[in-house]
Parts: C-alpha cells; sequence; structure tokens
C-alpha cells in the first residue's frame, strides 16, 4: 500500500472505529510460531481454542470476549493446555492494535462476524469465521473483498468440507457416474428448547452490552437477548436456517458445483407450538432455490419435535434419473427399480396395460459404492494454520467466498420469508430487481460506530 493510501486508509479506520492496518503474518518464516487469538468463547469458542492447543506451533495468546465472567475458567483452562497464560480483552479493536497477533478465530454472534472478519483483515491478521459468515448478503461480499484486498487467509467455519467422507461424496456426486442430480434436498432437523418471556433487568457487572450489540440496534438488556438466546431475534440472528441449516445447504451447493446463485427462492413457515415466547425468529422453515440452468433445491429446517426424513435428522439428498445419493449412513447410493406389473388382461379383452404401466413394482436396491478418497482427514483448524503458514487460498477448505456463496442461500430464504411471497433474484448483482421491499433487506442499518463500510 503506498504511504499516501495507508494514511487515508487510516484516517477512514479512525472515522469507522476500525484498527489501523498492520504488516502481514504471511511474511514471517513458514516455521514461525502463529500467535492466535479467540474471540467469543462461551460456547462454540470453547471448541476452537481447544482445537488450536492441539496444533504444533499454534500459541493461544490471546482470549477476546465481553462478558469478562467467563475470563477465569477460560484462562485456566488455555493456560492448562498451552502451558502459557492467554492475555485477554474486552473489545476485539484493542486485540487487533497487537503486532505479536498473526490471527483472529471468531466465535461470536452472528451479527458480529462480518465487522469483526473486515477488521482483522483491514489489521493485517488472518480470519477464521465461525458459520454462517455474515448477518446478511452485502456483509458477505464486503468480507470477500476484504479477504481479496488485505491477502488475508479467511476460513468460513463450514466444517464438515473437511470431513473425507463428505469429499467422497461430494465427489462422487460431481462425477455423475450413477447420473446428474437434477434435484437435492436437505434436513435440518434439531430440537431447541423455547426460550419463554423475559423481563428486561440490568446488565451484571462485567458485561459490555454496547459491545455486545455492536451493529445491531441498542435494546435494554435481557437474558433472552444474551448469551445464546441472540438465535432467536432478528437483530442478531439468521434462524436455524443459518445456524443449523447452512451446514446442510453448503453440503448440497458444494456437491452440485454451484458457484452462482438461484435465479428464484420462496420459503413458507412459521413459529408453531410456542406463544408464550419472546422469539421472533420462525422455528419452521421449508425454501425452495431455482437455479437458471432448472436445478430445484429445496431445504426443511425446524428445531420443533419431528420425525426423520429417510431416517436421517440431519443431512442430504441428491435425486438422479436413477435413483438418489445420501449422505445417510455415510453416504450411499440408492437404486430405483420400477418394473411394469404382468396381470393378465381378464376375459372381458379390455386391456390392463394402461393401469399395469401407471401403478408399477417398485422396488429399491443398493447402488454402486461411493468409494473412500484413501486420504487422511485434516481439520478445518489444521487446515487453516497450514493455509496461514503456506499463503495459498485455494488450499483452503473453506474460503470466504465459499462461505459467503451458501450463506447467501440462507440469507435468501430468510428474506423470501419475511416478505412472504416467491422472489426473483440477480447472481451477478446480488439484487432482487424492481423489489424495493426484498432489496431493504439485503443490508441493515447500522448502529455507529459498528459499521460495515461500502469501502472496505
Amino acid at each position: 500500500m503506498q504511504q499516501s493510501n495507508r494514511r487515508g486508509f487510516l484516517t477512514q479506520a479512525a472515522v469507522l472505529g476500525a484498527p489501523a492496518v498492520r504488516t502481514a503474518w504471511g511474511q514471517s518464516s513458514p516455521n514461525s510460531e502463529v500467535r492466535l487469538g479467540v474471540v467469543g468463547f462461551r460456547s462454540r469458542g470453547r471448541d476452537h481454542y481447544r482445537a488450536f492447543s492441539k496444533i504444533p506451533g499454534v500459541k493461544l495468546a490471546f482470549l477476546c470476549d465481553v462478558d469478562q465472567r467467563l475470563f477465569p475458567a477460560a484462562v485456566q483452562e488455555v493456560e492448562a493446555l498451552n502451558g502459557t497464560r492467554p492475555e485477554t480483552f474486552t473489545d476485539i479493536r484493542k486485540l487487533l492494535e497487537r503486532k505479536d497477533l498473526d490471527a483472529i478465530s471468531i466465535a461470536a454472534p452472528d451479527h458480529w462476524h462480518a465487522l469483526m472478519t473486515i477488521w482483522g483483515c483491514q489489521a493485517g491478521k488472518d480470519v477464521y469465521c465461525e458459520k454462517p459468515v455474515c448477518h446478511n448478503i452485502r456483509e458477505g461480499r464486503k468480507m470477500v473483498e476484504a479477504a481479496r484486498k488485505y491477502g488475508r487467509m479467511v476460513q468460513t467455519g463450514l466444517n464438515r468440507r473437511s470431513e473425507v467422507r463428505n469429499q467422497a461424496g461430494v465427489k462422487f456426486v460431481r462425477e455423475a457416474s450413477f447420473g446428474k442430480a437434477y434435484r437435492a434436498k436437505a434436513v435440518v432437523f434439531r430440537g431447541r428448547l423455547g426460550v419463554g418471556r423475559v423481563q428486561e433487568s440490568s446488565i451484571p457487572p462485567g458485561v459490555n452490552w454496547d459491545l455486545y450489540l455492536g451493529p445491531a440496534p441498542y435494546r435494554a438488556f435481557s437474558l433472552n437477548r444474551f448469551h445464546y438466546g441472540w438465535h432467536y431475534f432478528w437483530d442478531t440472528a439468521t434462524t436455524e436456517v443459518g445456524n443449523n441449516g447452512v451446514h446442510a445447504i453448503d453440503i448440497v451447493r458444494w456437491a452440485l458445483a454451484k458457484d452462482v446463485h438461484p435465479v428464484k427462492v420462496h420459503c413458507a413457515g412459521g413459529r408453531f407450538a410456542d406463544e408464550n415466547t419472546d422469539q421472533e425468529t420462525p422455528n419452521l422453515q421449508n425454501p425452495v432455490f431455482e437455479y437458471a440452468d432448472g436445478t430445484l433445491v429445496d431445504l426443511e429446517v425446524t428445531t420443533l419435535p419431528s420425525p426423520t426424513f429417510g431416517g436421517v435428522h440431519m443431512g442430504e439428498f441428491f435425486y438422479t434419473p436413477g435413483g438418489y445419493i445420501t449422505s445417510a449412513g455415510n453416504w450411499t447410493a440408492v437404486r430405483g427399480a420400477f418394473t411394469a406389473q404382468t396381470t393378465p388382461d381378464p376375459p372381458s379383452g379390455i386391456s390392463l396395460r394402461a393401469a399395469n404401466l401407471s401403478f408399477p413394482n417398485i422396488k429399491y436396491v443398493d447402488g454402486p459404492a461411493i468409494p473412500d478418497l484413501g486420504v487422511p482427514e485434516v481439520s478445518h483448524f489444521q487446515n487453516f494454520i497450514d493455509c496461514v503458514r503456506s499463503r495459498k487460498r485455494e488450499d483452503l477448505h473453506c474460503e470466504v467466498l465459499e462461505g459467503h456463496m451458501s450463506t447467501a442461500l440462507c440469507h435468501l430464504a430468510n428474506i423470501a420469508f419475511r416478505t412472504g411471497r416467491k422472489l426473483t433474484f440477480d447472481p451477478a448483482t446480488e439484487t432482487f430487481p424492481g423489489d424495493a421491499e426484498a432489496n431493504a433487506l439485503l443490508t441493515r442499518k447500522y448502529r455507529e460506530p459498528y459499521v460495515v463500510p461500502d469501502n472496505v
């Protein structure tokens, strides 16, 4: 970056509340220690620091969370895992100012993912960001722009891509040796208890509520809007479609090699069986996506008690002329064998041929075996660290562009649900042509100074 441009960026960063840009870690030796900070660690973030602590050459140097009450137990655990005591931060902007920080791993709520990632890229840090990558479609595109502009490694936490058996299943679907898939379905039946109703209350000591809300509108504190309860409010969440449905829809998009957005979407659903609740988001959604080439993809997501779909609570199905392929049972193919009935015509001479063809005998049998790849499995976290060292963006198992494309499907579903109608989408511009209501939901109104800028 030229000095004049850098000076201009630093001025802009100060206005936006973003950290100043720093020297890239990638200029260091591949054998250097990677010093990492985990941001948000009450729940999923614990998995982050436990996994990274097992990777040779990674030092869990920093922990960051808006709830200081979490620090004592986490610091003690990281020190036991890591051999050194991590420093703690409440404000990610202060953490990103550290010159000895190489990368951050984000497990904060959805509404913070984009801004933290963009700030991290601007500060010269590599980023591991949990799914879904963003709170709206515009944010996802800005994350991609930031990763490219600052040359950062940005891994999306869609970690099913790092499972070798999923890689084998995706390869099998893509090769179309069992026929080209014309349709796919994903199901996610993950039970969740309702949040009920909770009165507003005073902010607990040690909680920085302003930082917690960040880009979202200011709301009075309530436990329902805090730890995990944030999943049930539009200000901070992406519904269960974005929470867990994104894992399944990502496998579908990956296997179908859909590197473009769909052109049409509609979504039925609602909040059922729980009226006494503060929850705003639906607990049942059924979006359907139509691609320009005619491929159909549908998703069924619910947190309510539900029967399995083909014995599956969470999985994917790919339909081909020969049968279907499913991730169920560690990836299997099933052949549909249809044969016409052979009921003889009655003595009256009236032919039953039409009936025999219309009501065939149906038998489902094992299809071709889906072969293993015969390669060792590399965890999502290890893959990120490997790419931090190699600087090979193409080797990331789920680089931020892939995360944006899959997360965008979740946002399209939510926008269709909220508008209550079928929508037409322009993949090239990532907008809904001539639809002001739908376009308004492509972004959000940000609370200063927590603004995702147009120019990252």
